[in-house]
């Protein structure tokens, strides 16, 4: 079986985490990865958050599998001139820059048409075009701008940002869907063209139910958000909503047993209109199944907040695995809150290559996240992360077709810098 990306080059001028986790995806679905870095310094994470002294930190190694390393100057004439054949070669081009950045290196929209008609252009901003377009962004900043902090968190509290990357790891999918989507377009018209994605629309279009909820705020209260059941009035923006459902099967969070000493000893628990009545059982209330207070979805919406607290005395009889098994038998959707180490040790995700072991030739094993996409007849393996220019003999080798003479020639210039090679060669 081929890799679905296999003959696709990707010219990876990404840094960071959004255009990294965008190209490693690429990489993964079988795209050949060059990413071109800064002689004796590399992408800035190889570096930030060491655990281990003068090893690539887990920041980098997690977002860089599937890639070759090629360090390269491009203010170095030599250098420059590796680059345009790099252009010339590619299929795309990615890159996170800061704006302006890429202009400055030379690599305008229109000299790069000019080298390779066919290559496309992808670009990771934090805004589109408006009053902050020239704006630096990061993850926080992006869940920010782009609605979710707002509406993230329990109304008497401050906003609050979420742990899962969606600013920048979120955009960073969203602009390999606009790469693969450009890609088949070239197959029809022959020609590239220029993809881009901002952190700000990203970040919105995961956050569009809440703008759902803006727009029904004109129309009156948002009943299935606890407040109404409390007779708290609404204001004039979507709030902050706790762990609210925030559709339309009321859901919270509850205790299990043992939450007092362990802090994700909790069970998301959504009641389902659907099995409703089971639910009734289990939790001691049969009464409830045809009380007209609760018979009803609708009815419901005022009494969330004591069902939920009735429920929860359930929950906290059992821990949290337990009760999935119980709810479980009955359809009953919930899920455990599950901890980072939990998840680490879940064997069922290794099996799926969810959770991959990774050997590295100077920090050994290490965990990391497998390909989330899995495709029937493409497979997906994950492999090291490079070394910091591992691969630019090999990439001006095999890819640009230069003779050795011409590498030595290269490497003399300054161009390149000193290539990291594994300690067993």
């Amino acid at each position: 079986m081929s890799k679905a990306l296999e003959g696709v080059k990707i010219l990876d001028f990404t840094h960071v985490q959004s255009g990294p986790t965008c190209t490693q995806l690429l990489a993964w679905f079988g795209a050949d990865v060059i990413k071109v870095e800064r002689p004796g310094a590399g992408d800035a994470t190889r570096g930030q958050l060491q655990d281990v002294p003068d090893v690539d930190s887990l920041y980098f190694t997690m977002l860089n599998h599937n890639k070759r390393s090629i360090t390269l100057d491009s203010k170095n004439p030599r250098g420059k001139d590796v680059l345009w054949r790099l252009v010339k070669e590619c299929d795309v081009l990615v890159e996170n820059f800061a704006p302006g950045a890429l202009a400055r290196m030379g690599l305008t929209w229109e000299k790069i048409q000019e080298a390779n008609p066919r290559m496309i252009l992808a670009s990771v901003k934090g805004f589109g075009p408006g009053r902050y377009e020239d704006c630096k962004v990061y993850e926080n900043v992006a869940q920010c701008a782009g609605g979710s902090a707002s509406t993230t968190g329990f109304r008497d509290g401050i906003p609050m940002v979420t742990g899962a990357q969606i600013g920048d790891s979120g955009t960073g999918l969203h602009l390999a869907l606009g790469i693969v989507t450009a890609l088949f377009h070239r197959t029809q018209t022959g020609l590239g063209q220029k993809v881009d994605c901002a952190m700000q629309d990203g970040v919105l279009n995961l956050c569009r139910v809440k703008l759902r909820d803006q727009q029904r705020l004109d129309h009156g209260p948002l009943k299935e958000y606890s407040q109404f059941g409390e007779g708290v009035p609404f204001g004039d923006a979507t709030p902050r909503a706790g762990n609210d459902s925030g559709g339309g099967q009321p859901g919270r969070i509850l205790k299990c047993k043992g939450w007092e000493h362990d802090p994700n000893a909790y069970l998301y628990f959504i009641t389902q209109g659907a099995v409703w009545e089971p639910i009734c059982d289990i939790i001691g209330e049969p009464g409830w199944k045809t009380d007209p207070a609760y018979a009803t979805p609708k009815a419901r919406l005022p009494h969330l907040n004591e069902i939920f607290t009735r429920i929860e005395a359930w929950t906290m009889k059992h821990d949290k695995f337990a009760a999935m098994d119980i709810l479980n038998a009955y359809d009953i959707p919930c899920g455990p809150i599950l901890s980072m180490k939990e998840i680490a040790a879940d064997e069922s995700l290794r099996k799926s290559g969810t959770i991959v072991e990774v050997d590295h030739p100077t920090r050994g094993k290490y965990l990391t996240v497998g390909n989330p996409i899995k495709l029937s007849a493409s497979p997906s393996e994950v492999t090291r992360s490079p070394l910091l220019g591992e691969h630019t003999d090999e990439i001006l080798r095999d890819v640009l077709r230069y003779t050795e003479d011409e590498i030595a020639e290269i490497s003399g210039s300054g161009a390149i810098g000193t290539v990291q090679k594994i300690a067993a060669e």
